[in-house]
C-alpha cells in the first residue's frame, strides 16, 4: 500500500489501463497457440479484408516471349484442313499460306543417362612389379578397383546445387536425380564428395571470396538462427549485388563479424540495430541502419500509446518514410533539388533526436537508441552515398533459402557439414549472381580439376 500512495490517481488509471491491454493480448496469443496445438504459426492468421490479385498488374513489369529452342529442328508441318479453307466467320476465300513456328520442350520419356567407358591399359613393370596405368583426363589416377565405376561431375554437381542452392534435403536429392536422369547414386556419396570439396577447390574458392568481402565498396550483412549436431549456432551472411558469403558460428558478437569486416573496413557496412555491430571495435566502420526495422520498433511504440505519448514515435516514423520517399524519387529530381531536400530532411531528424529526457521510458529508450545511430550518420547515409541502401533486405533475401531448408532439415549434423555449407552456399549463390546462365557449368569446371594426360 504504501508503494501506491506514491502514485498519483491518474497514474495508477493508466497503469490499470496498460495493464488490461497487455492482459487482452496475452490470453488473445494463448488462445492462438491452443487453437494451433502449441506449434509456432507460419501466418499471422489475419486475412487482409481486399488483398490484390496475384500476378503482373496491366501494364506493368517485364514481359516477355519465351524464346525458341536453340537447337530446335521443323518437325510436323501442320496445314490448315480442307474444312477451314474458307473463313469460318464470313465464309471468305483465304489467303496466301504463311508459317508459324511453335515447340513443345519436355524432358525425354526415358531418361537414359550418358555412360563413357574406358579400356584403361595397365602394365608390370618387370624389374620391380609396379603397375603403370594409362591416364586420360576424363579418368582419375586411382580410378580403379571399388571405385572403377564412378559418377560424373555433372551429376555431382547437380546434385550440390539441388542441395546446397534449392534447399532440397540431401536424402532426397537421389530420387530426384534418378527421376530427371536415371541415374542411381547414395546420400553418402554426395556427402563424401561435397567434405572432400570443402576442403578441396571449392575450399579454396570460398577463402577467395572471403578475403574480396573487405575490398567491397558496400556489404550487407544479418544472421538467423542454426543448428550443428542438435546444437544452437548462428548463420550470417555478408552479400551483395555481386557477392554473397556465409558462416556459421556458434556465438554472434563483434569479433565474429570482424572476422570479415575489419575495424579499418573502407566501405559501407549496411545491417540491422544488433549490438554485434554497435561494438566499440567497430566504431570506425561506416555502417547504414536498416530503416525498415527501426519504423517497424517506432511504429509499435506509437501503438501502445495514448495521446502526447505518441507524438515523437509518430514524429520518427513520419521523418523516415520521408526518407525513404525521397530516395525513391531521386530520379526525377535535379541534384540541386535532391541534395536541398536531403540537408533539410536530416536537420530536422537531428533535432528529433537531440540529447534531451523524455517522460515516457519506451520513447525514451527509442530516443537513446536512434540518437546514437544519427550521431554517427548510420540512419540518412543512403541519401548522401552511392550504392547504400536504406535497408537490410538484401541480405535477408540471400537468407532466406537457408530458412526455407531450416524447416525441413536438420540444419548441420556436425562441424565438418557446417565447413560444407558455408562453402558451398557461397560459391553457388555467388556464382548465380555473376553467372546465372552458367551455373551448372561453373561448378562442374570446379569441382572436376582435369588431370594432366601423359
Amino acid at each position: 500500500m504504501e508503494q501506491l500512495e506514491d502514485f498519483s490517481r491518474e497514474e495508477l488509471i493508466q497503469v490499470i489501463i496498460e495493464l488490461r491491454r497487455v492482459n487482452q493480448r496475452l490470453q488473445a496469443e494463448i488462445e492462438e497457440l491452443k487453437r494451433r496445438g502449441g506449434a509456432a504459426p507460419f501466418s499471422k492468421g489475419k486475412r487482409k479484408p481486399d488483398p490484390k490479385p496475384p500476378g503482373r498488374k496491366p501494364g506493368q513489369g517485364f514481359f516477355r516471349f519465351r524464346s525458341a529452342p536453340e537447337s530446335a529442328e521443323i518437325g510436323e508441318a501442320i496445314p490448315v484442313s480442307v474444312a477451314e479453307r474458307c473463313c469460318p466467320d464470313c465464309g471468305g476465300e483465304l489467303g496466301r499460306a504463311l508459317r508459324e513456328m511453335v515447340s513443345t520442350t519436355d524432358v525425354p520419356v526415358q531418361p537414359k543417362p550418358e555412360v563413357r567407358c574406358y579400356a584403361v591399359e595397365v602394365r608390370r613393370c618387370g624389374r620391380c612389379g609396379a603397375k603403370v596405368r594409362g591416364r586420360h583426363p576424363d579418368v582419375a589416377p586411382g580410378q580403379h578397383g571399388a571405385t572403377a565405376h564412378r559418377i560424373g561431375p555433372r551429376v555431382k554437381a547437380l546434385a550440390h546445387i539441388l542441395h546446397y542452392l534449392h534447399g532440397v534435403p540431401v536424402r532426397k536429392t537421389p530420387a530426384i536425380l534418378e527421376e530427371l536422369a536415371g541415374i542411381r547414386l547414395t546420400q553418402g556419396a554426395i556427402t563424401q564428395h561435397a567434405l572432400q570439396q570443402a576442403g578441396a577447390a571449392v575450399g579454396a574458392r570460398y577463402k577467395a571470396l572471403r578475403a574480396s568481402v573487405q575490398e567491397q565498396a558496400v556489404v550487407h550483412t544479418d544472421d538467423t538462427g542454426w543448428r550443428v549436431g542438435g546444437e544452437g549456432a548462428f548463420l550470417m551472411a555478408f552479400v551483395n549485388p555481386v557477392l554473397s558469403v556465409y558462416q556459421v558460428r556458434s556465438r554472434h558478437r563483434n569479433e565474429e563479424v570482424r572476422e570479415l569486416i575489419p575495424a579499418d573496413f573502407a566501405g559501407v557496412m549496411v545491417c540491422d540495430r544488433g549490438r554485434s555491430y554497435d561494438a566499440v571495435e567497430l566504431e570506425g566502420v561506416a555502417q547504414q541502419k536498416c530503416l525498415a526495422h527501426l519504423i517497424r520498433n517506432a511504429a509499435k511504440v506509437a501503438e501502445q500509446k495514448n495521446g502526447r505519448a505518441r507524438h515523437f514515435a509518430c514524429q520518427l516514423t513520419e521523418l523516415l518514410r520521408r526518407a525513404l520517399r525521397l530516395s525513391a524519387g531521386s530520379a526525377a529530381m535535379s541534384r540541386k533539388d535532391y541534395c536541398g531536400q536531403a540537408t533539410d530532411l536530416n536537420d530536422e531528424l537531428t533535432n528529433l533526436l537531440r540529447d534531451r529526457t523524455l517522460r515516457d521510458p519506451d520513447n525514451q529508450r527509442l530516443l537513446n537508441g536512434a540518437g546514437a545511430q544519427q550521431d554517427r550518420g548510420s540512419l540518412l547515409r543512403f541519401l548522401s552515398e552511392d550504392g547504400v541502401e536504406p535497408t537490410n533486405n538484401r541480405a535477408e533475401r540471400d537468407l532466406r533459402p537457408a530458412v526455407i531448408a531450416r524447416k525441413v532439415s536438420h540444419c548441420s549434423k556436425n562441424p565438418n557439414g557446417a565447413k560444407a555449407f558455408e562453402a558451398f552456399t557461397s560459391v553457388l549463390q555467388t556464382i548465380r549472381k555473376t553467372h546465372p546462365s552458367d551455373l551448372a557449368a561453373s561448378l562442374t569446371a570446379l569441382i572436376s580439376p582435369r588431370p594432366a594426360s601423359g
